[in-house]
């Protein structure tokens, strides 16, 4: 495995690699959800990247950036046992400049949900995995179910800008307590990880309300919020995957998502129906 910190050299060394390239970007801390992605990669691909960069322009003034997880020379064991052919580790410095270029959310898909709250994190978001896109120029893009929001609006990207990159859906990995992997898991203590299975316990129930062809939307998020009592909820919401509001459950084209606050730390975590 190769690591390599700067953009100009990358650049060059991948214009050496004939093969389609598969990508995944990450933050770093890597657990088990980013594995899959790292496996799934190299299942499809003859040539595999990772990047890991804490990007700045996603975090708002008083977030998580400063102590986001950082697990750096484990992070680069788990790539080089996983088959990575090359890691990028770039410093903020090597990515933006003082006078920056913006890429903007989309108005409604941007601003809804994790957007309402966080106004220019997908800016941020979207902003870096562009410049991403445009270092390693991969064929094939690997990103969490999870994160659907951020799935959606790569995604919507990709096609407006016409880009020549493939983004794959990877299924979420959870714990054997049904836990969402996140990397912010870290910061829970036991007993708020115990609060914490409330959030997927919930969407569990949601899918049997579906399976019972229980498809009011009102009626499954009502029963959520009373599964997700007392911690404080960001949203629950059942969405098409337009990311359009819907009264029912659309089978084949439905997600419900859930945003929830435990201790200080937000989750994050859904189900696609």
């Amino acid at each position: 495995m190769r690591i390599i910190s700067k953009v100009l050299e990358l650049k060059e060394y991948l214009k050496e690699q004939n093969e389609n390239i598969g990508f995944v970007p990450t933050m770093g801390a890597l657990h088990d959800g980013h594995i899959s992605l790292i496996k799934k990669a190299r299942a499809e691909c003859k040539f595999v990247v990772v990047s890991i960069f804490v990007n700045p322009t996603q975090f708002l003034e008083g977030e998580d950036f400063d102590k986001y997880p950082s697990k750096d020379e484990a992070d680069k064991k788990i790539c080089q046992f996983a088959g990575v052919d090359v890691l990028f580790l770039p410093q903020v410095d090597e990515i933006y400049s003082d006078d920056e270029v913006r890429v903007v959310a989309p108005n409604v898909r941007g601003f809804v949900l994790e957007g309402a709250t966080r106004p220019g994190h997908f800016d941020g978001v979207l902003s870096v995995v562009n410049k991403l896109f445009n270092i390693v120029n991969p064929r094939y893009a690997y990103f969490g179910k999870k994160d659907a929001q951020q799935l959606n609006l790569i995604s919507l990207m990709v096609k407006q800008l016409f880009m020549d990159v493939e983004i794959i859906a990877v299924d979420t990995v959870r714990d054997s307590d049904g836990l969402a992997k996140s990397s912010r898991n870290i910061y829970l203590t036991p007993e708020q990880r115990v609060e914490a299975l409330k959030i997927s316990r919930s969407l569990s129930e949601a899918s049997k309300m579906v399976g019972k062809r229980l498809l009011k939307s009102s009626e499954i998020k009502a029963h959520m919020k009373e599964i997700l009592k007392p911690l404080e909820i960001g949203y629950v919401e059942v969405l098409n995957r337009e990311f359009e509001l819907i009264s029912e459950v659309e089978l084949g084209n439905s997600v419900i998502l859930v945003e929830a606050l435990v201790g200080e730390t937000r989750l994050l975590d859904n189900v696609w129906l």
